[in-house]
């Protein structure tokens, strides 16, 4: 039996009791919940609308998409024309919800999307799907986990959307799946392999498992085979009841194939940091809760570990002083990386709604006002559009690690996630029902 998690205010015994001490700065706590407000969802859904039409000039016509600059144009050079496995699937994932929302010309980025996978990153001689290629073909060929897990989200979303392709996409990445990254005696992906499929390493990641556990929940609500819930269920419970409740309820990052935490590991600053990242413990907060209301909510456990890692997070990885989410932390929970990246506070915004929703705990909707309040104020760039990717500590833009505008999935799942039932994914939420409360409530 494993140890319950704290609820929400309990003492910790080092004088914080948990993320609801974590900023002193006041963000308005009276009145109707900002989801229930009709401007304030007026409001996400512009900021969607408005990223959806930021990132339709990435569209490139010999297949994939462009990187995009600040400007929200196409890089010139080698650098615009690299295409990664997860960015051409994110397109087609989050396209997908601009086309159950009714925004024209989503349609055309998804079936644009879909066609590169298939005939770009798909490698029909070896099986699986290459990092990265360009106009000549691939760059890296090598096959990550990481990335197909994200195939399989874009299968699955384009699936609900009713694409004529994404049963076969579907198909595909599952049996690839099967045969060459789950490991069913673990209940976890391994990671990386040689175009030919030669094991690289013997790293095992939890953030390629996190971004799976996503998908295999996706490719449950469009099918039904409850195989990928099962799947799902055994990574949460090896990544988070296992490893990140021994920790404190710190999301350990990096294992050997043994599943040992290696503490010690420095990989690529942008996928494999030292040390914990607090966004990977908000992101893994959401997931639980989706992955409880799946399964019946008949396991407590998740509910519960959702509710400890974001107040936990919230307490140790937000600048009470300045603000925002650091990106990593080492594991004295101090700031390793104190840079602030978009993507850990879109993270905590959706966290933070969808605990709300199942909670009734008026300290989740604190944080989804402080958090929004902050991306508000720092990270929506309202002269070029779009979201500055990171913020220096005196919370000025830079570009570090990222160059340009880079990403649309998590800032976009930030405005979309709060407008509907926390009872699935957002891609569900919109097929099944549109957005909860009756819309924008314009007509109570």
């Amino acid at each position: 039996m494993t140890d319950p998690a704290p609820s929400p205010g309990t003492d910790k015994g080092d004088g914080m009791t948990d993320g609801r001490l974590a900023a002193a700065a006041w963000c308005g706590t009276g009145g109707p919940d900002f989801t229930q407000r009709p401007a304030h969802r007026l409001w996400l859904l512009d900021q969607a609308r408005g990223l959806f039409d930021f990132f339709l000039p990435a569209l490139n016509a010999a297949g994939g998409f462009f990187a995009l600059d600040k400007a929200g144009q196409p890089f010139e050079g080698p650098a615009g024309r690299l295409r990664h496995l997860h960015e051409t699937t994110r397109m087609v994932h989050c396209y997908t919800m601009a086309h159950q929302l009714g925004l024209p010309g989503a349609d055309r980025m998804i079936d644009h999307g879909m066609q590169f996978l298939w005939n770009g990153h798909r490698d029909a001689a070896h099986g699986g799907y290459v990092w990265s290629l360009d106009d000549d073909g691939p760059v890296n060929a090598t096959k990550q986990a990481y990335g197909h897990a994200f195939v399989l989200l874009a299968a699955s979303s384009a699936k609900v959307a009713g694409h004529p392709d994404a049963d076969r996409l579907l198909g595909d990445i599952t049996e690839t799946l099967h045969a060459r990254f789950w490991d069913a005696a673990a209940g976890a992906t391994t990671e990386e392999y040689a175009q030919d499929w030669a094991p690289i390493s013997g790293y095992r990641g939890q953030n390629s498992n996190m971004h799976l556990t996503e998908a295999l929940m996706a490719a449950f609500e469009a099918t039904g085979d409850r195989d990928y819930l099962d799947m799902a269920g055994r990574i949460a419970s090896l990544i988070i009841d296992r490893h990140a409740r021994a920790e404190g309820w710190r999301v350990a990052e990096h294992f050997d194939d043994q599943w040992q935490l290696d503490r010690a590991y420095r990989g690529d600053p942008m996928f494999r940091p030292f040390g914990t990242t607090p966004g990977h413990a908000l992101e893994w907060s959401r997931l639980l809760v989706q992955l409880w209301q799946l399964g019946g909510q008949q396991q407590d456990w998740l509910h519960e570990a959702a509710q400890a890692l974001f107040m936990h997070t919230c307490a140790t990885g937000w600048d009470k002083a300045a603000g925002g989410f650091y990106y990593t932390l080492d594991w004295d929970d101090r700031p390793e990386q104190a840079d602030r990246f978009w993507w850990p506070c879109a993270e905590g915004i959706a966290a933070a709604a969808v605990l709300r929703q199942v909670s009734g705990d008026a300290a989740f909707e604190e944080w989804y006002r402080r958090i929004w309040g902050f991306v508000a104020q720092h990270f929506i760039d309202r002269a070029s559009g779009g979201w500055f990717p990171e913020l220096d500590p005196a919370l000025r833009p830079v570009n570090r690690v990222f160059q340009g505008k880079p990403d649309l999935y998590h800032s976009v799942q930030a405005c979309l996630i709060p407008l509907v039932p926390a009872n699935g994914s957002v891609t569900r939420g919109l097929r099944d029902g549109g957005l909860r409360d009756g819309g924008l409530g314009l007509l109570a």
